[in-house]
């Protein structure tokens, strides 16, 4: 809930949840859930996995506010904290030639790189207002892929969710390249509004979507785009 006037340095409480990390199979079946946060500090951000372990940042539901680092064993499910920041953490990756972890922050305004133990090596100012990530995902060579979404108005006078697809150079945060993406869910979002997920099957290049909350239209679907590569 937002406050009538901001109230030492925030714009809104923090509100309450719990955080939760969903564990499904390829057909949708939840195997496990997984709680994740302490007190405030319950919404999950967008999640990487580093071919050992998954990494979920867990912050307060508000900018300038605080998150904690997890890292989760996929196999055993074990959860250990790796670290904390002052600051709301949307988004991790995590570099795999050179093991930093690289997030960003509320709208993705501030890029942060950080050692796997939690020394902050880097903040910058994200030079692109496009997008707001939402999520990143590696892609190799030291590069990341992030999905995002930016609110726009209408002529007349309705909303418009702009997604788009951003890669970005994890060594000085530099965009390669940057599109549009006019795809949307059957609740009217973009198909980039929350996580993406990026994989390599052969000739295929496949994008994973889960854009919509689950009391939307038809809940929480996960949608599907593949693209042959040349």
């Amino acid at each position: 809930m937002k406050y009538p006037a901001p109230v030492g340095g925030y714009d809104r409480t923090p509100g309450k949840g719990i955080g939760h990390l969903f564990v499904l199979d390829r057909q949708g079946n939840l195997k496990k859930d997984i709680t994740l946060g302490e007190g405030t500090v319950y919404h999950p951000g967008g999640i990487d996995f580093d071919g050992e372990n998954v990494w979920v940042p867990v912050a307060e539901y508000r900018p300038n506010s605080r998150g904690i680092v997890y890292k989760v064993n996929p196999k055993t499910f074990k959860v250990s904290e790796q670290f904390r920041v002052g600051d709301h953490v949307g988004g991790v990756v995590r570099d795999r030639r050179t093991g930093m972890v690289h997030g960003v922050s509320w709208g993705s305004r501030t890029l942060y790189e950080w050692t796997a133990a939690g020394k902050q090596l880097d903040a910058k100012a994200n030079k692109s207002h496009l997008l707001d990530y939402q999520d990143c995902d590696y892609v190799s060579r030291s590069k990341q892929l992030c999905g995002g979404v930016t609110g726009l108005a209408t002529a007349t006078g309705g909303n418009y969710e702009l997604g788009g697809l951003a890669l970005l150079d994890l060594k000085d945060n530099r965009i390669l390249h940057e599109i549009p993406f006019p795809a949307f869910s059957a609740a009217g979002h973009s198909a980039t509004r929350n996580p993406v997920a990026l994989e390599v099957d052969g000739n295929k290049l496949r994008l994973f979507t889960a854009p919509d909350d689950g009391e939307e239209v038809k809940g929480t679907e996960i949608l599907i785009y593949e693209s042959v590569i040349s």
